[in-house]
Parts: C-alpha cells; structure tokens; sequence
C-alpha cells in the first residue's frame, strides 16, 4: 500500500495534530469548527453556511458511502478544509458515483486524516472555535502557526455576497400552486425551496443584495430569510430589508442565519457562541407545544434578548418590541441558547435551527406547514401584497 502524504493541523493557540493528507493537496485555513453528526457527510460540505470554515467530524468513519450525485446541498463544496480520523478505503452504496476524496480532490479541498479528533473536539470545546491552518506542504508547525493567526476571523465576515446565487432563479411548486414565496439567498440549501414545492409554494430565489421591491414585484405573499456563513451584525442590508418586510406586514419566515437576520430587524443584538451548535442531534423545547425535538444545527452566532444571560433560562413573556410584542418560541436545551421567534403582532416568525435537515433529523419538518398557514391566515379580501403594503381592495 502506498503511504499516505504527510500533513499537519495547527489551531491559532498552537496545539499541532499530526495526520496525512485527505483530498487535496496544498493548504487551506479557516475557522475549526466541529460537526457531531454521525450520517450526511455530503449535505454537510456542500452548505454554504461552512464557507470558510474547516470541519471536524466527530464521527470516527468517514466516506463509506461514497458520494452521488443528488444529495448535494449546493452546486459545490463550500468547507475551507475537511478533518476525519478514519476515511474509507472503499466506499459502498448503491447510489454512489463516486468516492469522497476523489471529490474533495477534484474540487480542490484540503484535508487531513489520521487525526485524533476526539482530542480536538474537546480542545474546541474548552478554548472555543479559533482559526485553524491544514498543510500537507509545510512541514514546520511554526511557519504554518504565523500564516494561521493572519488569517481572517469569522467575526467580522461578511459572507453573503460570496455564497450567493448570481441570477435569480425560480421552483416550482409540486402539484396544485397556492402561494408564492421570494427567498432571499443568503446561503440557500436545496432542500428549502423543494420542502415549500412539496406544500404548493413556488418560490423565486434571488440574490442577497435584492431590494424588498426585487423581491415584492415577484408577486410573491410572503419572503424567506435563508440560512448562510458569516457574522449577523454585517448584514446591514438583510436587516434593513426584514424592517422593511416587517413594516409593511409581509409574512416573513428565517431559518439560522435569517432567524439572526430577523432578530436584529426586531432591534435584538446578536452575539458569538463559544463553539457553536453543529449536528444532526441537538434538542429543542417548542415553547408553543411542550415537544422536545431532535433538531439539525449549523450556527456560530445566537440571538441575544433582553432577560437572557449566558446559560440562564430565556424568559417565556412577550417582549416589546417597534413591530410590536415577540416570544421566544423555542429554546435549546443543552444551553439555553434562543432557538426561535414568535412575532405577536405582525407575522413573522424564525427558527435557528433547520427544519429542512438532510439527512435529517426531521422533527422540525411542521415548521412549513406553519409558515404555509401564516400565509394563509391574511383575511379574506386583504388581496396581494403590493409594494406600497398591504392592499385593502
């Protein structure tokens, strides 16, 4: 057997993991981050949402599946640099076109196995997510440490504009058309607009820099904040578009980092999480229901609102508001950390979470039907919405 390249992992505080070069090789820096789900490999490299980050999987066996061509998230592969501890010699699946390293290669992502990766996901958990440099053509932990510590931080990042569709584009709606939803692309998964096609929803996918009329003059009744990458305080233009929505009572519906989008548009702050939520594993209260549900996460930054400290119980009472009265809707359990908004006087609503997961868990699919009944609970005779508002013809 041929042995594999040597490569090395340096975190910005120095700690050095020893490995061999997966995928590409070269270097690659970015954000370490760590992903706790033990399936979807392939949905979790193509989310646009990693850009920019280097992923570690905990999950000790990587790439027994394969690859194919159906299950991508994106038109590519967005992580800056992929970690695993033990890669598959020899992938197997039915549905497989392919190997993973061969894609990571052909794309050109840097990667390293052989890694203790358990030691490294409590290393982030103790310090935090840092900056992280993967090299498989340096060979002096040092020299690569200096290069780390130049690289950009996440905090900061504004990253829409690069993950962002070019042109907007349009799905269509899977049997009977009810309604029609504008998304704005700050980071879109596929999954979301197929899961509003399966509810009768045509939705028009435009590009983050889209004005509200961009968005309003698809006709559309009502407008999606989509998950992305970066920092939440950046995205001036979002929020102001989602104050705008929120003025003229546009239903509106945010997932991850349009749920921090809204939260801001709401006037809450936003704030950096130590190491994040990542995986297909974390339980969520719905505040509305009493259900605790098994949910999929992929964010670095939280809403933060008035009464909630760091690891305290988020208050369950209306919160004022300029656009009137909101809830926290749901709440993490494992810290406490706001999950979901519920506006009270205007429609609009948010999870951090994603309700569209695939490979799944899919607990939190119900939340289309709730955004398909916001939009269906205007009154009778309220007509289309226009650009001015609301239409009382």
């Amino acid at each position: 057997m041929t042995r594999r390249r040597s490569a090395i992992l340096v975190l910005e505080d120095g700690r050095t993991f020893p490995g061999e070069a997966y995928g590409s090789v070269g270097e690659t820096f970015g954000e370490a981050v760590f992903n706790t789900g033990m399936t979807g490999y392939q949905e979790t490299l193509t989310d646009p949402s990693y850009h920019r980050q280097v992923v570690v999987q905990t999950a000790p066996h990587i790439g027994n599946t394969g690859v194919n061509g159906e299950d991508d998230e994106s038109g590519r592969i967005w992580v800056a640099g992929y970690v695993v501890r033990d890669p598959a010699r020899i992938g197997s699946n039915w549905r497989a076109t392919g190997s993973l390293e061969d894609r990571l290669a052909t794309e050109g992502v840097v990667g390293i196995s052989g890694v203790d990766t358990r030691a490294l996901t409590r290393h982030l958990r103790e310090r935090g997510a840092m900056r992280v440099g993967i090299s498989s053509v340096e060979k002096d932990p040092q020299s690569l440490l200096a290069r780390v510590r130049q690289s950009p931080q996440m905090v900061g990042a504004d990253l829409s504009a690069e993950v962002t569709t070019a042109q907007p584009y349009v799905v269509e709606a899977l049997g009977e058309h009810r309604f029609t939803v504008a998304a704005l692309d700050l980071g879109i998964k596929r999954n979301v607009p197929r899961r509003l096609a399966a509810r009768g929803v045509t939705t028009h996918v435009l590009p983050a820099s889209s004005s509200i009329e961009d968005l309003l003059a698809t006709g559309a009744d009502a407008i999606f904040l989509s998950p992305g990458p970066g920092d939440p305080a950046t995205a001036d233009g979002p929020v102001a578009l989602a104050r705008e929505a929120l003025r003229r009572e546009v239903p509106l519906f945010g997932i991850c980092f349009g749920s921090q989008i809204l939260g801001r548009a709401l006037g809450f702050g936003t704030y950096k999480l130590g190491y994040g939520h990542r995986g297909i594993n974390q339980p969520v209260l719905d505040r509305a229901t009493g259900k605790v549900e098994v949910t999929s996460h992929n964010h670095g930054f939280a809403v933060r609102v008035p009464g909630a400290g760091q690891g305290a119980v988020v208050p369950d009472q209306v919160i004022d508001t300029d656009f009137g009265g909101v809830r926290v809707s749901h709440v993490c359990l494992n810290d406490n950390v706001v999950e979901g908004l519920r506006a009270v006087d205007v429609p609009a609503f948010t999870v951090q979470y994603h309700p569209e997961a695939a490979a799944g868990p899919h607990d939190a699919d119900y939340l289309f039907d709730r955004f398909a009944e916001l939009i269906e609970g205007r009154q009778p005779g309220e007509g289309r919405i226009h650009s001015e508002g609301r239409s009382n013809a």
